[in-house]
């Protein structure tokens, strides 16, 4: 007789917009399948296909996760290490670190982490070491969307308090400029966006999925979405439009950017961007007469001038007075945890910073781990820059550097543990409890222990308190456990319950009821108004309002690329799993079909794309979803996994975008043209 199944309620960590229920499928202590929460109001009782995929194969396969820490034998970028203890690897590391501590200083240690998972003791908790320990944070949002947020901060104060979903049916539109949830959030499409009342204007170059779905889709030219937004108001001051009443009240700046509108007609934005003049103006009053939403996706802001793109459509919601009413606002990132009643400064502990936390851009990390005045330590956890980062073969041959101690955190041997002295392995999300704020659901979710971690794995704080231990570092923040830290953070969100009962009704709304975004009109500005033009832009070297600004079109026999999220994997997590990259197949470069004849290709050549940068070689897949001049390639696949050794990123040169030293990385540009060996480049 078999023994009865057991349900766990868990939640997904990943970083995307949905946070989905998931319900793990237990007998005999043993996960039999990990499926969606079919009592979630997201899931409804499926996963996407690649988290589902990945959950039931590669997560729980002991053959193919890390299991015991690692110490190098080969070399670096190979790949070959022998087991060792956990006391050894952390004595070992600890001793090092503190050789540079007391000689280079602590400085020469590199930080570098991202959001392999959000769940937030694993997500935070490892900061408190790192400000214990002084070294310098490879800015995390650098490689992302930090132009968004220093351009938000700029003109609202904050980039992370956005609207609330649940507003969603009071909207009579939803503007969704630079987001493909189709793939980045398939259930908020699929549940929230398609299901809502109001029309959906999508404007995206490509012709994606959520564009197809759309009832318009706006396809501008990459880098001309300033010149769009400009275009928009153009039309609505020129219709009377405008919400004058809000703009004298809770603004500022109207005044300098208004006469520069008067050159921006439909027909010099249909010039501009490619946008017909005709969905201009009909985008333009649909939005206008609102109420409406905006949502900027973080596609938007990684061009070269992406922060002003972020400036220049932020004012659409200000000018038309569509914020602080139901239906109405913005969002870019929902993840301001002081709403919900998250202390992250209690997480991070930044006062454990004797002098404050050095910090470069991931777009200057190749060239600072060259020096070894600056890198004499490299610690990586939640994040695989081998795959992830820009200027590739430079930073492939960086960590090539014998003298460069590095240190690897995952579940799985990625690109960048091929370089690494040592290993850790961590548990997965499954292996340990945790709680999880969406950063587009005004939720926490619990996180749930659903198994013991595979091997000798541990959780992210397990294994930095070890590491604390082994640097003698004595400050209690640092060998706080994660049962204290739960529980203190529960209390401290007013939520008045233990984990046990916080996983039982999970998730939870936070706040109760649908919120509406800057009801007060009252923004944390300098001002306490909405800032058009922003004195703290203009101190940093930026124009005091935005620019209708356009990017020059590639040279002659160039193309645009584009490096999106694909629906199959999730920046670089999931191309390890086998039945995905059976799926995938080899690496591809979309091409509108004109620009392919022109250049004497046909649907599945094979091509050599190529820049300044690097060279790959790539099959040709033909579509007429995208505009003339630009080329797509999907990010997300490993280099180790490829022909050449390198993935979209070789061609990355690291183009810093205006604002906040962030990546330009939708503004490269390559040829492309017929491979005349069948060598790999």
């Amino acid at each position: 007789m078999r023994e009865p199944e057991e349900i766990i309620r868990t939640a997904c960590p990943r970083d995307c917009y949905d946070t989905c229920g998931v319900a793990v499928h237990k007998r005999n202590g043993v996960i039999e399948a990990v499926r969606g929460d079919p009592g979630h109001f997201v899931s409804r009782g499926q996963l996407c296909p690649k988290c589902s995929i990945g959950y039931n194969n590669e997560w729980l396969d002991p053959r193919v996760r890390l299991t015991r820490p690692l110490r190098r034998i080969g070399r670096k970028g190979e790949g070959r290490f022998e087991p060792m203890s956990w006391d050894t690897a952390l004595s070992s590391i600890a001793d090092r670190l503190k050789r540079i501590v007391a000689g280079a200083g602590p400085q020469a240690i590199l930080n570098t982490h991202y959001s392999g998972t959000i769940s937030l003791i694993a997500y935070l908790f490892p900061t408190r070491f790192f400000n214990r320990l002084g070294a310098t944070e490879v800015s995390p949002d650098t490689i992302c969307n930090m132009a968004g947020h220093v351009a938000l901060h700029y003109v609202y104060g904050t980039s992370v308090t956005g609207f609330d979903p649940r507003t969603g049916d009071h909207a009579a539109c939803i503007l969704v400029w630079g987001a493909n949830p189709a793939a980045s959030g398939p259930h908020v499409q699929e549940h929230w966006l398609e299901k809502l009342p109001g029309k959906v204007v999508v404007i995206d170059p490509v012709r994606t999925a959520a564009a197809e779905a759309a009832d318009i889709h706006l396809q501008p030219f990459p880098g001309s979405d300033a010149a769009l937004a400009f275009s928009m108001l153009h039309v609505i001051r020129r219709d009377g439009l405008l919400d004058r009443g809000f703009i004298a009240q809770h603004t500022v700046g109207w005044d300098e950017l208004e006469p520069m509108l008067a050159q921006c007609t439909p027909a010099w934005g249909e010039a501009a961007t490619g946008v017909p003049a005709r969905l201009i103006e009909e985008t333009a009053r649909l939005y206008a007469r609102g109420p409406s939403l905006l949502w900027m996706g973080q596609a938007l802001q990684r061009q070269p001038t992406g922060g002003n793109v972020m400036r220049a459509c932020s004012i659409l919601p200000a000018v038309t007075g569509n914020i602080g009413k139901p239906g109405s606002g913005f969002v870019y990132l929902n993840f301001d945890m002081a709403q919900r009643g998250i202390d992250a400064e209690y997480l991070t502990a930044p006062h454990l910073s004797s002098g404050g936390v050095p910090s470069i851009s991931h777009m200057d990390l190749a060239a600072c781990l060259e020096d070894p005045a600056r890198a004499q330590a490299l610690m990586c956890w939640n994040i695989n820059i081998a795959a992830s980062n820009p200027e590739q073969e430079r930073l492939h041959k960086a960590l090539m550097r014998e003298d460069l101690m590095t240190v690897v955190l995952d579940l799985f041997p990625t690109d960048t543990t091929d370089f690494a002295d040592f290993v850790l392995p961590a548990a997965s999300f499954l292996e340990f409890n945790d709680i999880i704020a969406s950063y587009f659901h005004l939720t926490l979710s619990a996180q749930v222990k659903a198994a013991e971690p595979i091997g000798e794995a541990l959780p992210n704080s397990e294994i930095f308190r070890r590491l604390a231990r082994a640097m003698d570092f004595t400050e209690p923040e640092l060998h706080e456990s994660d049962d204290e830290i739960l529980a203190t953070l529960l209390k401290r969100a007013n939520l008045e319950v233990d984990f046990h009962s916080f996983a039982a009704r999970s998730p939870w709304h936070v706040p109760a009821e649908p919120s509406i975004q800057f009801r007060d009109l009252t923004f944390p500005t300098p001002s306490g108004r909405i800032e058009i033009a922003s004195e703290s832009a203009a101190a940093d070297g930026h124009p005091r309002v935005p620019q209708p600004l356009v990017d020059p079109k590639p040279a002659s026999g160039r193309l645009r690329l584009l490096s999106p999220s694909s629906s199959w994997c999730l920046n670089d997590s999931f191309s390890n799993v086998a039945k995905i990259a059976a799926h995938v197949g080899q690496a591809a470069i979309a091409m509108h079909p004109a620009d392919a004849a022109g250049r004497g290709l046909t649907e599945g050549d094979q091509v050599l794309v190529a820049n300044e940068t690097g060279r790959l070689v790539m099959r040709v897949t033909l579509s007429e979803g995208l505009p003339r001049g630009v080329a797509l390639s999907y990010k997300g696949r490993w280099p180790k996994q490829e022909p050449g050794q390198k993935n979209v990123n070789a061609l990355n040169p690291g183009r810093k975008s205006d604002m906040g030293e962030s990546t330009s990385v939708h503004s490269v540009e390559v040829t492309v043209g017929p491979l005349v060996s069948t060598g790999a480049p």
